[in-house]
């Protein structure tokens, strides 16, 4: 398959995010690691600790910047402000790609500091297709929306969720950050087939996977990011890089974050699903 500005970053390989408990850890050893996921809105800032580790990280590993408030669903255009303070930090970590969230969660300046599921309409379609549009021009970066877990569907969706997000990066000519955990989550919850989802995703555009633990309970699954991989997850991320090819993936560990060297070897264990069965990293 030929390379596109979106899937074009082949050789990534396995990341893992960038967290505060690591910092001593990396800075100390020197771990091999193919590259770091940073969560932008933490590093959008004037100085401090924050950008003083990540420029020593920066001496290195490859960062790619990963965002959570963008909200490219919402109705009202982006703001500057944060746009302006996103682009200087790409200027810095030189971020071959940047994504977001394909959510809302803010409505006339008040944010729910939430990633909401989006009404699944034409209408809404075309103002996020602007918003994305908007943010990529911006930053002169390819952008990689990301699909959200969700736990509540509207009534007033025309289409499923696979069918929008297809349309909406066709429409804003985006790159596509493929979560199978949250694809599976979302299909548990509301009764799909994770496998339809992923064959019906435009493999040409997507940019990087990520991967994650979640939890059961009786009448739902929560994406919590709080524990290793479970199986389903990783046979549904071994049916997407069989149709995807090599893509750059990401293990996100976000609550009840154990040792560095955990972290790591869970998510190395996505070699054992890519193409070939080559390993990328050791």
């Amino acid at each position: 398959m030929p390379a596109s500005r979106f899937n074009a970053f082949t050789d990534h390989g396995i990341g893992i995010g960038l967290r505060v408990p690591h910092y001593q850890h990396i800075l100390e050893k020197k771990p091999v690691v193919d590259w770091f996921e940073i969560i932008s809105e933490n590093y959008m800032v004037e100085g401090g600790r924050p950008l003083h580790v990540l420029d020593r990280i920066l001496e290195q590993y490859r960062v790619v910047q990963h965002g959570v408030s963008m909200y490219f669903g919402n109705a009202e255009r982006p703001n500057r402000d944060h746009l302006q303070k996103l682009k200087a930090l790409t200027r810095r970590t030189e971020t071959p790609w940047i994504s977001d969230h394909l959510c809302w969660g803010s409505v006339d300046g008040r944010f729910t500091h939430d990633l909401l599921p989006m009404p699944y309409t034409w209408e809404a379609v075309e103002w996020t297709a602007r918003n994305i549009r908007e943010v990529q021009d911006h930053l002169e970066r390819p952008v990689a929306v990301e699909n959200v877990s969700s736990y509540a569907e509207f009534h007033a969706s025309e289409m499923t969720e696979w069918e929008f997000l297809c349309e909406v990066v066709e429409r804003a000519d985006c790159g596509i950050l493929l979560d199978v955990n949250n694809i599976y989550v979302s299909a548990k919850n509301h009764g799909f087939d994770p496998v339809v989802y992923v064959d019906h995703v435009p493999v040409e555009r997507v940019a990087q996977i990520h991967i994650a633990g979640h939890t059961n309970y009786e009448r739902y699954i929560l994406d919590t990011h709080d524990h290793p991989v479970l199986d389903p997850v990783w046979n549904l991320y071994a049916h997407a890089t069989g149709r995807i090819g090599r893509t750059a993936t990401l293990l996100e560990w976000d609550d009840r974050i154990p040792s560095f060297d955990e972290v790591h070897r869970e998510a190395l264990k996505a070699n054992r699903f890519l193409p070939n069965g080559k390993a990328l990293a050791a």
